[in-house]
């Protein structure tokens, strides 16, 4: 009996996924900056695109053998998903006992969580490209922002998380532009810039 080997060519993911990370921190960032109010309508763009679309971006990155992108695509996909969910808790959404026991400490503790995670993955990331690394850091400091602001209830802080997130919304829309571009034509339109080679 014959054996045949199929190879699955797989897409890169990263421009969807960082399209989805775009889109959900622009909406995001718009609260923080005070230029919307609430957080009813950042929930719809938290799970479809900052879930949902880093979800599949990490499926198919794990597909392709990326373990960088599974990772962070991954976590920040479940990241959105959590936050998501913590509003819908404060809005009451599972009854209002619910609602009446928060301890917005406790999502403190989580964006502790995720800065510890974002720094190291900020590491990894000088191996990528420049625009990623520099996203990465935005991502730092929007989690040492968020961190401040939520357990001290620094405004030094929050003014952080939010110019920070504004950055990393501008970026990825950047980064999700030169993946598109420069594969559709084959060159160069949008430069990336090359990665470090510091652990190389």
């Amino acid at each position: 009996m014959e054996h045949q080997e199929r190879k699955i060519t797989v897409a890169d993911p990263s421009a969807i996924g960082l399209f989805g990370l775009a889109m959900v921190t622009l909406v995001a960032s718009s609260q923080k900056m005070g230029w919307t109010s609430g957080t009813a309508f950042i929930i719809p763009w938290a799970l479809f695109l900052g879930a949902f679309a880093q979800l599949f971006a990490a499926i198919l990155d794990s597909k392709k053998n990326n373990v960088f992108g599974t990772t962070a695509f991954g976590a920040y996909a479940f990241f959105w998903m959590g936050m998501a969910m913590s509003w819908l808790i404060q809005h009451g959404f599972f009854g209002v006992s619910m609602a009446q026991n928060v301890d917005v400490k406790e999502m403190g503790v989580a964006f502790v969580g995720y800065l510890i995670f974002s720094l190291y993955m900020t590491v990894a990331a000088t191996g990528t490209n420049k625009v990623l690394l520099i996203i990465f850091i935005c991502i730092d400091l929007l989690f040492l922002g968020l961190s401040l602001s939520t357990l001290l209830g620094s405004e030094l802080g929050h003014h952080l998380a939010a110019y920070a997130e504004l950055a990393i919304a501008l970026l990825s829309f950047y980064g999700s532009a030169g993946n598109v571009l420069n594969r559709q034509f084959n060159r160069e339109i949008l430069p990336l810039g090359a990665p470090f080679t510091f652990f190389k």
